[in-house]
């Protein structure tokens, strides 16, 4: 199966924010072609969720996972943290008070 580049991945996922009227922006730009996407949601009252693509071995497959909540300050280290080590990570921004993100839609995971 043919892998999408990760630039590709993430101007599709914004267009489908887009379609729900949620704000989402690129606020760190990786590697066009392999870079590992994290997103951020901002539920815009201080506290976020960090998500990130994972393998799932009780599905055999990958899908997004929680890699941490709490406050927005503490979501912003870990990101600093984990550019420091990986320079080709994109980090988009979703900002919902919802919490909505539609990662687990068909399609998206």
């Amino acid at each position: 199966m043919t892998r999408l580049t990760s630039k590709f991945w993430v101007q599709a996922y914004l267009a489908r924010l887009q379609l729900a009227d949620i704000p989402g922006y690129v606020v760190v730009h990786g590697d066009d072609s392999a870079g590992e996407v994290y997103i951020k949601v901002n539920n815009l009252n201080g506290e976020a969720q960090l998500m990130h693509r994972s393998y799932d071995l009780h599905r055999a497959q990958r899908s997004w996972m929680e890699l941490l909540g709490g406050s927005e300050a503490k979501i912003d280290a870990m990101i600093d943290r984990q550019r420091s080590i990986d320079p080709d990570l994109w980090v988009i921004e979703i900002e919902d008070s919802s919490g909505r993100h539609f990662l687990h839609d068909e399609g998206l995971e």
